[in-house]
């Protein structure tokens, strides 16, 4: 039998074994090393896209203003809110008490001068003013009479003045006829005066039957109405008037009164334009002038020391429509320049500051102003125009280099 065959295996050299066992580990090392690379370089991207997308700031909405040339005014405005008021306005009552029978016009009622607005129960004075003509009348006939006999007195004793000359009448008798007719002078002069004391009762009495009626003193609208038909108006003790039932208005002179700081008093003058501005025409502004500054400061109220000034409409018609009592604005022209660079004044921060918006981002500026009002500010230097100016700061996020979507205000 022949035997099997054997293949040997030659072992590996000492120093190659070592090697080939050296470079499998390095190797897995690099491959993981790659691994952990790739991993971070998603990790970073992802990241980025998550920031740039998902956890991107958000433009923060503003309302800015273009800047534009306008018209800029220096102006002095009330510290607190005015009124609208008629220079001639009168609270009305009768002088006597009765009661109400005659009561023509409403609120509301435009009335003439001298027109009835009320009347009292008067039969009593009328019955007093037909005594007392009756009595004029009794007295002009007496009064008549009397000088009638004292002009006939005259002329006996004239014609029997010629008859003693002719020797004819006696000196008695003359003077008697003297007597006479002085006595009937004086009867004459006597009834005369009665006569016109008379016609003076009758004058009293037509007096006090005026007192029941009460009429318009001037032309104007019935503000206010405050009895009725039937009711009893009392009267008051002496000296103490009767309480008003009636109030009459001039709408033809109606002004603004309004207090300004005493700091502003210096500054305004009776002929200055104004702005006036009333509460139930909100949105609408009306042309006037300025007629009285009062002459001392108002010190009541000692922290807020105020001088009262008094302004006219320029439209009667706007005057007229415009009811006293209502709240008022009145705003004092001291300058105006046309055609300069303006902005909001609300735009302007302390220090001149004011924040441009420029290719989606806020840029922060110091700017040169001139005059200004509550409105306008002119801006003399460090604003271009056609550029955007933030008018409102109503959220800290609102800042230099913040992102923003504008919105530029009409």
């Amino acid at each position: 039998m022949s035997q099997p065959s054997s293949t040997s295996v030659l072992p590996l050299p000492a120093g190659l074994s070592a090697a080939t066992n050296a470079v499998a580990p390095k190797s897995s090392r690099v491959r993981k090393l790659r691994r952990y690379l790739l991993v971070a370089l998603v990790v970073v991207a992802a990241a980025t896209a998550l920031r740039l997308s998902v956890l991107a700031p958000k433009p923060v909405p503003v309302e800015v203003a273009r800047v534009a040339p306008g018209v800029v005014e220096e102006t002095v405005t009330n510290t607190r809110a005015g009124t609208v008021k008629a220079r001639r306005r009168a609270r009305l009552s009768p002088e006597t008490g009765g009661r109400v029978v005659a009561l023509p016009h409403r609120e509301g009622d435009r009335v003439a001068k001298g027109e009835l607005l009320l009347a009292i129960h008067a039969s009593v004075e009328r019955a007093q003013v037909e005594l007392a003509a009756e009595d004029v009348r009794a007295a002009a006939a007496r009064a008549e009479e009397a000088c009638l006999a004292a002009e006939l007195a005259a002329t006996e004793h004239g014609r029997y003045i010629r008859l003693k000359a002719q020797g004819i009448a006696s000196a008695q008798l003359l003077d008697g006829l003297a007597s006479d007719r002085d006595r009937s002078r004086a009867a004459c002069r006597a009834a005369s005066a009665t006569f016109d004391q008379a016609r003076a009762r009758e004058r009293l009495s037509r007096a006090q039957l005026a007192l029941t009626e009460l009429r318009a003193p001037f032309a104007g609208v019935l503000a206010e109405v405050s009895t009725e038909l039937g009711e009893w108006i009392t009267p008051s003790p002496p000296a103490v008037p009767v309480p008003p039932v009636l109030d009459l208005l001039d709408l033809t002179s109606i002004y603004v009164t309004a207090p300004i700081d005493e700091m502003d008093a210096e500054r305004v003058a009776v002929g200055q334009a104004v702005r006036l501005s009333v509460d139930s025409r909100q949105g609408e502004h009306f042309p006037g002038r300025l007629v009285r500054v009062a002459p001392y400061v108002q010190d009541l109220v000692e922290q807020n020391r105020t001088v009262e000034i008094e302004a006219e409409f320029d439209d009667p018609a706007v005057a007229a429509s415009l009811l006293p009592g209502t709240s008022a604005d009145v705003e004092v022209i001291l300058e105006r320049r046309e055609g300069v660079l303006a902005i909001p004044t609300g735009a302007v921060a302390q220090g001149g500051k004011v924040l441009v918006a420029v290719e989606g981002s806020l840029e922060e500026r110091t700017v040169r102003t001139g005059l200004r009002n509550w409105r306008n500010t002119e801006v003399e230097e460090g604003l271009a125009a056609g550029e955007l100016v933030v008018t409102s700061r109503d959220s800290p996020a609102i800042k230099a280099g913040a992102l923003v979507e504008v919105r530029e205000a009409s």
